[in-house]
């Protein structure tokens, strides 16, 4: 009998604790973390944008898209292009476009880089299948207490529709830059 009515008082407290029992929603909305395991809040954080020069235009890199820089080796021209298609770099065993952007924007040659021995590089952005190099000249700049401009002044035309917004840092404007954009937009008018 001991037996019987121990199983009988376990079914009641089981039963008492569904009753009591929070639908999973309702627990997580009521949970407290325990003192000091969070952070302590601490003001935004500004993030490092990385920006670089091509001719007279500054752009930047987007937040999420993996780059690097090399020197500018010899690149494996492509017989039929059009001249801002500079050829191919053999980047790991990956044949990676590179494109001159001043020649297809046609900009002006920054007139300082000559005189500050500033040589051209290659900046490659993405990885794989879609990497895409572009001449650039030197290496990109770390810029931090950007000034975000409300409007967009005008632009190169092939540039509309791949430029977001526009910052200022000191006296110069950094255009946040779509490279898949502009690269899908280029393929595209280029096929038709």
């Amino acid at each position: 009998m001991l037996v019987n009515e121990s199983i009988a008082n376990i079914s009641a407290v089981e039963e008492a604790l569904i009753e009591e029992t929070l639908p999973l929603s309702a627990a997580l909305n009521r949970f407290e973390p325990p003192p000091g395991a969070l952070y302590e809040a601490t003001e935004a954080k500004e993030w490092t944008r990385y920006g670089y020069q091509v001719g007279t235009i500054n752009l930047l890199i987007g937040l999420t898209t993996g780059s690097e820089i090399i020197p500018m080796e010899v690149l494996t021209p492509i017989p039929n292009t059009p001249a801002y298609l500079r050829g191919m770099l053999n980047l790991r065993g990956n044949l990676v476009p590179v494109f001159d952007l001043m020649l297809l924007l046609a900009l002006d040659k920054h007139e300082q880089l000559d005189e500050q021995g500033i040589k051209p590089m290659v900046l490659i952005l993405d990885k794989g299948d879609k990497a895409v190099g572009m001449i650039v000249d030197g290496f990109p700049q770390a810029l931090l207490g950007l000034q975000r401009l409300q409007r967009l002044p005008q632009l190169p035309h092939k540039l509309e529709g791949c430029v977001s917004t526009g910052y200022m840092k000191e006296e110069n404007l950094w255009l946040e830059f779509d490279h898949e954009a502009f690269f899908s937009t280029l393929v595209a008018t280029n096929t038709e």
